[in-house]
């Protein structure tokens, strides 16, 4: 994905630039910091290091971020839209919105799933599943891991990992802050985008869900590339497949399943 874009651990697509945030925006940075002069390889993190370190993150980001809770209208829907989804492949799932108004989601490797407003302001409920879908398929493919483990490689916290030997230190704010900030710089290759969209189809098929969805998705975030226009609407999509064909293969595989 393209380096303007959050990864926490796994983003859909976004139209908006993740920088220093403003109000309004998602926040996922605090500071600038500079990475450490440390270098240990991403190896040597285990699979519980990588979820400390995410289980961290994200309770960072829930800080930094406005998250709509109660009768908040943004909670409401989202708890009807993802009513009865407790788990995927046996990951118990945690998900909430956030009022901000990027158009955006991200799931991470521990099971927090996060909604944006914008995104929510832009689809139905239907697609907003696809797009949940798809993002837990980078959570199945193990892609959020490996993201987790690039991130930590470019930022303070490897410091603090290297400071334990290899496992996971608490992290400070700073350093969340840089994880934060090599996260946003995290790329996806077209493959693992190419199977997250396959993953999201069959998860949509699992649970009963409108087939057609994830297509009018990405026919959605097709208009707003347009709609960016020129060279910025270009850079925004050039690491990810076209997304106009991969909109039509969705909906190629929804015609041949019969739709819903």
């Amino acid at each position: 994905m393209k380096k303007n874009q959050l990864i926490c651990l796994a983003v859909f697509m976004a139209i908006s630039s993740f920088a220093n945030a403003q109000f309004g925006k998602i926040k996922v940075n605090t500071k600038t910091v500079e990475a450490g002069t440390k270098v240990v390889k991403a190896a040597t993190l285990s699979d519980e290091d990588v979820i400390k370190m995410t289980d961290e993150y994200m309770d960072w980001m829930d800080k930094h971020n406005p998250v709509a809770t109660g009768k908040d209208p943004y909670a409401v829907r989202l708890k009807k839209i993802v009513d009865g989804l407790k788990e995927i492949d046996g990951l118990k799932l945690n998900i909430k919105a956030y009022k901000v108004i990027d158009v955006n989601a991200f799931a991470c490797a521990n099971g927090d799933v996060r909604v944006l407003a914008g995104l929510m302001d832009l689809m139905t409920d239907d697609e907003i599943r696809a797009v949940i879908g798809h993002e837990m398929g980078h959570v199945a493919n193990h892609d959020t891991k490996d993201a987790m483990r690039t991130a930590y490689l470019t930022s303070a916290a490897k410091d603090a990992v290297a400071s334990q030997g290899g496992a996971a230190a608490s992290l400070s704010e700073s350093q969340l802050g840089a994880l934060a900030e090599a996260l946003a710089n995290a790329q996806f290759s077209q493959k693992q985008e190419t199977e997250a969209d396959n993953y999201g189809f069959e998860f949509l098929k699992r649970n009963g869900y409108n087939l057609e969805a994830m297509g009018s998705a990405f026919r959605k975030l097709e208009a707003l590339a347009k709609e960016a226009g020129g060279k910025k609407g270009k850079q925004i999509f050039s690491s990810h497949p076209d997304t106009k064909k991969r909109a039509e293969r969705m909906e190629k595989r929804a015609k041949e399943e019969g739709g819903k």
